[in-house]
């Protein structure tokens, strides 16, 4: 049966890569953007913009969706971007979670960033996560004033990080694999106009981001990424910060992540206790 995916972002980039990869796969493919040509228009800045996409893609595939690929995002100094980047991509993905349901091997995955490994605006990020948009973009307005416009895009990114992390486990009870890809810098023509504008960008991105695999990195890598994620044979994966990034996470971080194990908390403890006595009483009771 031919799968149906829905990509935000779908216009140029990652997100055309992506959609082009999936129909080249033999799927259905609802490319959403802003420029023409897109099955579906729409500005996730606005609230109309995303309840219009909503609509219509659920006019356009009422049986249900069985992918999610929320690409969309600018990385422009405004506050945009938080607009975009965090709100417009979760209310999309929220807006959609019921199409998703109809499928019998739903998946959904958002885009991240390397970027998101380097600190953000605190209060922007913490405004993201109490879903109060209006704060959010008064605190990037504030940031925007103090000439740290430029932490705005970052900030968003960490954001939704945190957000997966928080939220996949519902979506993993409703039967649904929610994950993000984490690009580093990739050969893109939005990175060649921006970050790789000047031979002093390059360098300096490549020292913020160092990748030893290479710099820029190939866009096709992170699409083949985000096409997996979607795809029948992610059974098991959820709430991961896929970081595509030629290596720069682990250049930065090294084995931080992990060098401490997990702490539970007492009610965890209790329940694990019980549950270990539980079992050794049964492995004593004899059988057959």
């Amino acid at each position: 049966m031919t799968r149906t995916y829905v990509v935000t972002g779908a216009d140029t980039g990652i997100g055309a890569l992506t959609a082009e990869l999936l129909a080249d796969q033999g799927a259905r493919v609802i490319r959403c953007g802003v420029a023409e040509g897109a099955d579906v228009r729409a500005d996730l800045g606005t609230a109309d913009g995303r309840s219009a996409l909503v609509g219509e893609v659920e006019r356009l595939a009422p049986a249900g969706i069985d992918g999610l690929a929320l690409v969309a995002g600018i990385a422009a100094p405004t506050e945009a971007t938080v607009r975009v980047n965090y709100f417009g991509t979760l209310a999309v993905l929220n807006g959609l979670r019921p199409l998703l349901y109809r499928s019998g091997a739903p998946r959904a995955v958002v885009v991240s960033s390397a970027s998101s490994l380097s600190a953000g605006d605190a209060d922007v990020v913490a405004a993201c996560l109490r879903d109060d948009e209006a704060a959010a973009t008064a605190m990037a307005r504030r940031a925007i004033d103090r000439g740290r416009g430029a932490v705005l895009y970052r900030s968003t990114k960490i954001a939704l990080n945190r957000w997966v992390r928080r939220a996949a486990p519902d979506w993993a009870r409703s039967g649904i694999p929610l994950n993000a890809v984490a690009p580093g810098i990739v050969d893109t023509e939005s990175a060649r106009s921006t970050m790789l504008g000047t031979p002093a960008q390059a360098k300096l991105m490549a020292e913020a981001l160092p990748q030893p695999l290479g710099f820029p990195g190939p866009a096709d890598a992170v699409a083949e990424a985000l096409a997996w994620t979607l795809s029948p044979a992610n059974t098991f994966m959820t709430g991961q910060i896929l970081y595509v990034d030629g290596g720069a996470d682990a250049t930065l971080r090294g084995d931080t992540p992990y060098a401490d194990g997990v702490r539970y908390g007492p009610l965890a403890m209790t329940k694990m206790i019980y549950w270990s006595l539980v079992a050794k009483l049964q492995a004593r009771k004899p059988t057959g």
